[in-house]
């Protein structure tokens, strides 16, 4: 009988994760720190769980302009990055003349 009640638990657990997944759920809050009405600290978090398809459906793609996540992004920034030592010694040897 275990084994069926935890089937019927991933089956679940399942059908939730891929609601939240397929509609988006936003978790927001903010975190303030004052001292004699003085705010010192805020920390602002904003916490997205969604699929990539509804994050893009959203119009959030960052993962895709991210160096560190994407080639494509990776080899833009390394061809930025050539063109501006270009541009800096072009700018160098005008100059000097």
């Amino acid at each position: 009988m275990a084994e069926l009640k935890h089937a019927v638990n991933a089956t679940g657990l399942a059908d939730i994760l891929e609601r939240v997944l397929d509609k988006g759920i936003v978790i927001a809050g903010d975190i303030k720190i004052q001292i004699a009405d003085i705010d010192l600290l805020t920390i602002k978090i904003r916490l997205l769980i969604a699929s990539v398809d509804k994050a893009l459906e959203m119009g959030i793609n960052w993962w895709q302009e991210d160096p560190y996540l994407s080639t494509k992004a990776k080899e833009q920034q390394i061809l930025q990055d050539e063109l501006q030592q270009r541009i800096e010694k072009l700018e160098a040897m005008t100059k000097i003349s």
